[in-house]
């Protein structure tokens, strides 16, 4: 079932729902280690496109639209997107959690106010975030790379870049890592914008785990070159989000919701399988690919496979042209994991490999360990060294986003001390 199908189908199934409420306000937490959170997400304002677009297509862009239900709902094109819940959970009570149509003023202000986050970071010990985008507009931006005009949407795509880096971000450059949104219809025109906003400071771009999913060459097909090229030579990170291309395990009409939470590994592990073979890491060596959200305990299993289909095709062979590495190395050298809850993966760094792994908080959306960021890494992480809990919290995502080190006064006040000499990646 497509993500759109999916969603669609749960807001008529819930409505406008219940009461709306909030958690008392929390107390700050504990401070174990100070957190690099590379997945996060924000909500972007109702006035996205206002001034930010060519004149001529300003009366064509999508629009912020109140409905009878009370809540907006985007009107992209003629089609109406609703705003749900699952965009800004975080503090609103579990109980009430539904996949419901929602207003701003329904979310937690930090969810789509980024100076107000900073507070929900400090809360939780959260020294940088890296955000990607609503549901609204899929994760890799599949909705301006088909509006039926391409000239609005790719016009629309630069003013919702624009927007992440000069507002979203421009609150405190130092605690957000800017993520783009890819042009998808045509990868000449994405490399042209991944060469662009890496001058700008981008540092990542949000792409899609299977392109094919979206109507788009799957990520096998040499047109894709151009973009990949572009992304090695900026050092900008490729994030392949769950639910990317459109689609998230739902084994049967019927599946629960937890399923389909259950099984989000899923994406990550078919994702990895195909861009390994896809040879694209082959032809782009220092290519940096980082799978979000889709968990890291599975990953041990996924080099034991890629190790049997190695030797079952006899090493080098159709599926497999190069004979200086293979698969299971390619892996450490240009994969990295994020873990929201994994406490079997911190089990088998020896496996996974420790400078491959970093942390996330989710927040705000359902899956979020916000506000108890720092009682999950303390209660997974409790048993593992300082050094590689230092690595894995934030070490490894300040040197693969080339984003600064938290605070040295921060990480001293911290339960896992001060490393000794520090260096900021710039």
């Amino acid at each position: 079932m497509s993500l759109d199908d999916y969603l669609a189908t749960k807001v008529r199934e819930y409505g406008r729902g219940g009461p709306i409420t909030f958690i008392d306000e929390p107390a700050a937490e504990r401070l174990f280690c100070p957190i690099i959170s590379v997945d996060d997400h924000a909500l972007e304002p109702p006035n996205l496109f206002e001034g930010r677009v060519p004149q001529r297509f300003a009366a064509s862009v999508p629009t912020c639209q109140v409905q009878d239900d009370g809540a907006p709902w985007w009107n992209i094109d003629g089609s109406l997107v609703p705003i749900v819940m699952s965009n800004g959970a975080s503090g609103r009570p579990m109980s009430e959690w539904a996949l419901t149509a929602c207003r701003y003023d329904e979310f937690r202000r930090g969810v789509w106010d980024s100076a107000a986050r900073l507070n929900d970071m400090d809360l939780t010990g959260v020294w940088a975030q890296l955000c990607f985008g609503s549901l609204v507009w899929g994760f890799a931006g599949k909705r301006f790379s088909t509006m039926k005009d391409p000239d609005v949407g790719l016009a629309c795509l630069k003013a919702y870049n624009d927007w992440m880096l000069e507002e979203w971000c421009g609150a405190a450059p130092e605690r957000y890592i800017p993520c783009q949104l890819p042009w998808l219809a045509d990868a000449e025109v994405a490399a042209e914008q991944i060469y662009a906003n890496a001058e700008r400071g981008f540092r990542a771009v949000s792409f899609s785990e299977n392109p094919e999913g979206l109507g788009f060459p799957n990520i096998y097909d040499r047109r894709w070159d151009p973009f990949f090229r572009a992304c090695e030579e900026t050092e900008t990170v490729v994030n392949l989000h769950v639910g990317s291309s459109g689609k998230t395990s739902v084994p049967t009409a019927d599946s629960a919701e937890e399923v389909t939470v259950a099984l989000f590994p899923v994406s990550g592990l078919e994702a990895l399988m195909d861009w390994v073979y896809s040879g694209v890491c082959l032809r782009f060596p220092r290519l940096k690919i980082a799978l979000s959200e889709a968990g890291v305990s599975w990953v041990p299993m996924a080099l034991e496979r890629l190790g049997r289909a190695f030797r079952q095709k006899a090493g080098v062979g159709r599926g497999w042209p190069d004979g200086e590495i293979s698969p299971m190395d390619l892996v450490r050298r240009n994969f990295f994991f994020t873990s929201i809850e994994d406490p079997s993966a911190f089990r088998m760094l020896d496996v996974i490999g420790e400078d491959n792994v970093m942390v996330e908080t989710d927040y705000p959306h359902f899956d979020s360990t916000w506000p108890a960021c720092q009682d999950m890494i303390r209660g997974e992480m409790a048993g593992l060294g300082h050094d590689k809990v230092r690595k894995i919290c934030f070490e490894n995502a300040s040197r693969i986003y080339r984003h600064p080190l938290p605070p040295t006064d921060l990480v001293a006040a911290s339960e896992v001390g001060t490393p000794g000499e520090r260096r900021v990646h710039d």
